[in-house]
C-alpha cells in the first residue's frame, strides 16, 4: 500500500549536568540508569501536553552495555521512569553517536508511520564502565591486518589524524580548545547552558548528599600556556593531550521526538524539524575525519550546500577532529557559527550521551537566530564512522516551505 512520509520534529531536550569520572566525580556513587531516569521524568513533567501513553517508544543508548548500564537500558528506564507498561524500548550501541543514532532510529520509526511520538537519548558512566570494559575484540581484526592496531585506541587515531593532515598543528589544536572553554563559560554567564539541565540528587560515602546543578568538567580560564605543559599520553612528541581532547565523564541526556502533526495536535513545542542524517564508515585509524563524509552524504541527499548551514554542533571528541572537518570545508577555526556554547572539550563527553546535547543546544541556537535557517549536529564515531544530523528552524521565515 502506498504511503508517504511524516515530518519528524524534535519538541524538547535534556540532559544531566556531566560530570568527571572517578572515584571523586559527581556521579561515583550515582547508577547510570539512575541518570537517563531522571531525565526522562524532567522531559515528561515539562511537558505536561504529552499524556504518558502518547510514548510509543523509548531508545537509549550506551556504549558499555553491561551491569547498569545493560538489560535493555530502554525498557527498564521506561519502566523506572514511570511511563506505562505498554511502553516498549530498547538500548542501542554506535559508540560516541548512541543518542544521535537512537534519534535517527526513532525518527525512522515516526516518519515511517509506525508510531507517533517517542524518547531518545544515551547515557554513559565512563567512572564505573570504562570504555572497552568486559570486551573481546576478535584478533583477525590486528591479525589479518584488516586495522592497524592504532584503531582501537581512539588517541592514537587523533594523532594519526595529525599526522595526514601537518596543517592541523597542535598550536591550532591548543587554540582550539582554549576557545572552547571560553565560550562554555561565556554560555553559562549568560544563563544559556543553564535550561537543558535537569539537577540530580548525588550522594557520597566521604560527603554526604549533594546536588549536582552544573557541569563539573570545565576548566575556565585555561590557556594556551597551560595547555602547552601537558603530557601527550598517546606518543612521545605527541599532539593530543587532555587539555585538547574530550575527557572521561559521566552523564545522560534524552529528548522527546514527534510527527508534526501529532506535536501540533498536542500543543507541544516544536524546536527543530528533521532534515535528513547520514552515518558513514571511513578508515578506523582515522576516525576523527567520519563527520566529513557523513555531512556531504547527508547534505547531498538534502540538496543542500555546506554555505547553507548557518550553525553547527560538532562534538568535540578531539580538537584536531573538529579542525580537520572546519579545514574540509573551508570554514574558519574560530568561525561564530560553530560550537556557539563551547563544546566537549569543555563540558566533556559521556560517549553515548552526546549526541542529544548537541541537538539541545542547536535548538536553543535556533530560538536566538531566527535568521538561520538550516543547522548541522555531526560526531566522529568509534571504530572509523561518522554521523551528520540536518535540522530547519521553525522560527525561520521559510519554515517548511521548498527550497
Amino acid at each position: 500500500m502506498p504511503r508517504s512520509l511524516r515530518e519528524v520534529v524534535f519538541v524538547d531536550g535534556v540532559r544531566t549536568p556531566f560530570g568527571k569520572a572517578g572515584p571523586k566525580g559527581l556521579y561515583a556513587e550515582t547508577r547510570a540508569d539512575d541518570l537517563v531516569i531522571k531525565c526522562i521524568r524532567e522531559l515528561m513533567r515539562r511537558n505536561p501536553n504529552l499524556p504518558p501513553e502518547k510514548v510509543e517508544e523509548v531508545a537509549i543508548a550506551a556504549t558499555t552495555q553491561i551491569g547498569d548500564q545493560g538489560l535493555t537500558l530502554g525498557r527498564t528506564a521506561a519502566l523506572l521512569s514511570g511511563l506505562p507498561k505498554s511502553t516498549p524500548g530498547y538500548s542501542i550501541d554506535r559508540m560516541c553517536a548512541g543518542a544521535m543514532t537512537a534519534v535517527a532510529s526513532t525518527a525512522g520509526q515516526i516518519a515511517f508511520g509506525a508510531i507517533d511520538v517517542a524518547i531518545a537519548g544515551g547515557v554513559e558512566h565512563m567512572g564505573r564502565h570504562p570504555m572497552g570494559e568486559g570486551v573481546d575484540p576478535n584478533p583477525r581484526i590486528v591479525a589479518e591486518q584488516l586495522v592497524d592496531p592504532s584503531a582501537l585506541v581512539m588517541g592514537k587515531t587523533a594523532e594519526n589524524l595529525h599526522d595526514r593532515f601537518p596543517q592541523l598543528t597542535k598550536e591550532r589544536s591548543d587554540a582550539y580548545a582554549v576557545a572552547s572553554q571560553d565560550k562554555l563559560a561565556a554560555a553559562y554567564a549568560e544563563g544559556k547552558i543553564q535550561p537543558d539541565l535537569v539537577s540530580v540528587a548525588t550522594r557520597s560515602a566521604a560527603k554526604g548528599y549533594g546536588l549536582a546543578v552544573q557541569d563539573e568538567p570545565p576548566r575556565p580560564g585555561t590557556t594556551i600556556e597551560d595547555l602547552g605543559a601537558l603530557k601527550a599520553p598517546f606518543r612521545a612528541h605527541g599532539r593530543v593531550t587532555a587539555g585538547n581532547a574530550a575527557g572521561l565523564n559521566d552523564g545522560a541526556t534524552a529528548c522527546v521526538l514527534a510527527a508534526e502533526a501529532t506535536a501540533k495536535e498536542l500543543g507541544l513545542p516544536i524546536k527543530m524539524r528533521l532534515v535528513e542524517f547520514a552515518f558513514v564508515g571511513v578508515e578506523p585509524e582515522v576516525m576523527g575525519i567520519g563527520p566529513v563524509p557523513a555531512a556531504e552524504k547527508a547534505l547531498a541527499k538534502a540538496g543542500l550546500r555546506i554555505e547553507d548551514i548557518g550553525l553547527f554542533e560538532l562534538n568535540e571528541a578531539f580538537a584536531v577532529q573538529v579542525l580537520a572537518f572546519l579545514d574540509h570545508f573551508g570554514i574558519a577555526d574560530d568561525d561564530p557559527r560553530v560550537n556557539p556554547y563551547g563544546g566537549a572539550i569543555a563540558t566533556g563527553h559521556p560517549l553515548a550521551s552526546s549526541g542529544v546535547r548537541l541537538m539541545n543546544q542547536l535548538a536553543a541556537q535556533f530560538a536566538e537566530q531566527p535568521q538561520v535557517r538550516y543547522g548541522m549536529t555531526a560526531m566522529c564515531i568509534g571504530l572509523g564512522m561518522g554521523g551528520a544530523v540536518i535540522w530547519e528552524n521553525p522560527h525561520h521565515a521559510d519554515y517548511g516551505k521548498e527550497g
